[in-house]
């Protein structure tokens, strides 16, 4: 008995310690994912920073990416606005706008126009990032129709359409 007791103490050890090495392994990401997600942290506070709303991080990532794309000195204006919002001691974007570079200030209307219109340029065929979570589709949402097949809002096919208007009754 003693023999079995030992045998399933040693199979807790192995287990014990492939776990333990699979999670430092899960927990160690590489470099470019962790450069990404700093990116990403600093994008997002600098939209919140520029935009007193509530803000979707998905959304976020997703404009962040197109707009690294785009132009490759962003993350350098990024880093720029911040540097300059935290010298000022800023809590809103009055508060150290002012102050900024041209190229910052356009690298900041930059992403207020991608957080409100859900795209990064004007072209014709750009690429739409959000639609339904635009911040200018909220403000309008409850009264104007959007093109779609489902008028009650995007992606609701099984909400009934809302009602226009109260009919008077003669």
């Amino acid at each position: 008995m003693e023999e079995s007791n030992l045998n399933a103490l040693r199979v807790s050890r192995r287990l014990l310690l492939v776990s333990t090495a699979l999670a430092g392994l899960a927990a160690a990401q590489p470099w470019w994912i962790q450069a990404a997600a700093a990116s990403d942290d600093r994008f997002m506070a600098l939209s919140r920073l520029l935009i007193p709303h509530q803000l979707d991080p998905e959304v976020g990532r997703r404009i962040a990416a197109a707009l690294h794309a785009d132009s490759a000195p962003f993350s350098n204006q990024v880093d720029a606005l911040l540097t300059l919002a935290r010298d000022k001691k800023a809590a809103i974007v009055e508060d150290f706008f002012p102050f900024a570079s041209d190229e910052a200030k356009q690298a900041a209307l930059q992403i207020i126009s991608a957080w409100y219109l859900g795209v990064v340029d004007n072209a014709p065929d750009a690429k739409n990032i959000a639609y339904e979570l635009a911040l200018m589709f909220k403000p309008t949402s409850d009264v104007m129709t959007i093109p779609t097949y489902s008028i009650s809002r995007p992606n609701g096919w099984s909400a009934d359409a809302p009602p226009l208007s109260i009919m008077p009754v003669f």
